[in-house]
């Protein structure tokens, strides 16, 4: 796990933010696979295609954030605050999400195929076509979720709260 100060991240996230307002042409696309960044304030970030497999964002602020595209594989969000956050067909496989903060998250076409989403709040969470696959999620809140076209087989649903979901 490789440290980063808020200095560094702030300088990644700059070089990103002008990576994607130039499709590329400029700045430099975010690495931040392998670092620690628990309980990082990245509330509203655009870390849209960003590299963040095996990330630490454990108890992380990534409320409205965009993460649409990213490779999330095996990262670390135990009880992080993804509220509203756009995760549009990001990679979650094998990614940690006890009791993380989910709630009206957009994870439309997201790849959670044996993500642990044990006591994840997803109340109210967008999941249209989600791989949800082998996940694990005893105790999860999915009440009003939309679970239209989700594919939940082997997925381990004991004690999830599915009230009024579609």
């Amino acid at each position: 796990m490789r440290k980063i100060s808020k200095e560094e991240l702030k300088q990644i996230l700059e070089k990103h933010k002008i990576y994607i307002t130039t499709s590329g042409k400029e700045g430099e696309r975010a690495d931040l696979s392998w670092a620690n960044l628990s309980g990082a304030d990245l509330s509203g970030a655009n870390l849209k295609g960003a590299d963040l497999e095996d990330v630490n964002l454990s108890w992380a602020d990534l409320r409205e954030a965009n993460l649409s595209g990213v490779d999330l594989r095996g990262a670390d969000l135990r009880e992080a605050d993804l509220s509203w956050a756009d995760l549009k067909e990001a990679y979650l496989s094998r990614a940690d999400l006890r009791e993380a903060y989910l709630y009206r998250a957009d994870l439309e076409e997201a790849y959670l195929r044996g993500a642990d989403l044990r006591g994840a709040n997803l109340e109210g969470a967008y999941l249209k076509g989600a791989n949800l696959s082998g996940a694990n999620l005893r105790g999860a809140d999915l009440r009003e979720a939309n679970l239209s076209g989700v594919d939940l087989r082997g997925a381990y649903l004991e004690e999830a709260d599915l009230r009024e979901a579609d």
